[in-house]
């Protein structure tokens, strides 16, 4: 299966934030390989984001990597021009499909857990996605998708992750809210949800330590700990028109875990 062209005859454009690796970099490159040219954000590191451009080439797609920090909403308008920038030298006009991917981790327990660390998972998991997706919705094109992650903790709990999950939570309500408002445009939007997954976030504890990996692989029914590669390739699905008529809805991709 393979994404169709837009009407004017161009490849479809997605913007992934965090684009350059764990999730992010799969779904990039997932796209990459199915046709799509995508305008993908790193927050500090520039040579892994060159690394995700030459795979991209590679897989035969256009890519173009940008520099935000989606904590930081003061330098949206700035981002926005440089996507117009950005979808000039890929020749299309307007952009089809805005994964908002980006994130941080916090594993504290709620006694523990500072105001300022609050803040900061508030900032980039629910204010910069609300405020990145409205900077970005007047170049989306009608009939385009939005995927927003959130996380397999909005759905079963381990101590320690409840703020991080509060706000994932908060994210998967505004996403039935822009299914709701954007639908005169067409747009749909949907969550995906991803259980534990075996990559450098927060700080490597599912991929690095061997006790948190088998903890997660024991409660996971097919028997493992998740990789990006679970994920990417399902993210890109989900953008496919033949999923058009998926809307408003909580995917969660976990291998089974705590069913």
């Amino acid at each position: 299966m393979t994404f169709e062209n837009t009407a004017d005859g161009q490849r479809p454009v997605a913007i992934i934030t965090g684009g350059s690796r764990g999730l992010g970099r799969s779904t990039v490159l997932s796209l990459a390989e199915q046709g799509v040219s995508t305008i993908f954000t790193y927050r500090s590191n520039r040579e892994e984001a060159d690394k995700v451009l030459a795979l991209a080439e590679a897989a035969g797609s256009r890519s173009v990597a940008l520099q935000l920090d989606t904590a930081a909403p003061a330098g949206f308008a700035r981002f926005v021009e440089e996507v117009r920038d950005a979808l000039a030298e890929l020749g299309a006009g307007r952009f089809d499909y805005l994964v908002n991917n980006a994130g941080t981790a916090l594993h504290k327990p709620i006694a523990a857990t500072t105001e300022d660390e609050l803040d900061a998972l508030y900032n980039i998991h629910f204010k910069g996605v609300f405020l990145l997706t409205q900077a970005l919705l007047p170049l989306m094109r009608d009939g385009g998708r939005i995927v927003n992650v959130s996380s397999g903790l909005t759905r079963f709990s381990f101590a320690g992750s409840a703020a991080y999950a509060a706000m994932k939570g908060a994210v998967e309500v505004l996403t039935r809210y822009l299914a709701r408002e954007l639908g005169e445009r067409g747009i749909a939007a949907n969550t995906v949800a991803p259980g534990a997954i075996a990559t450098d976030f927060g700080g490597g504890r599912v991929r690095d330590n061997p006790e948190m990996n088998a903890m997660v692989a024991g409660n996971t029914a097919l028997g493992r700990a998740g990789e990006p590669e679970d994920i990417g390739p399902m993210i890109a699905a989900l953008l496919q028109p033949a999923n058009r008529w998926v809307n408003g809805q909580r995917i969660e991709v976990s291998g089974g875990m705590l069913l």
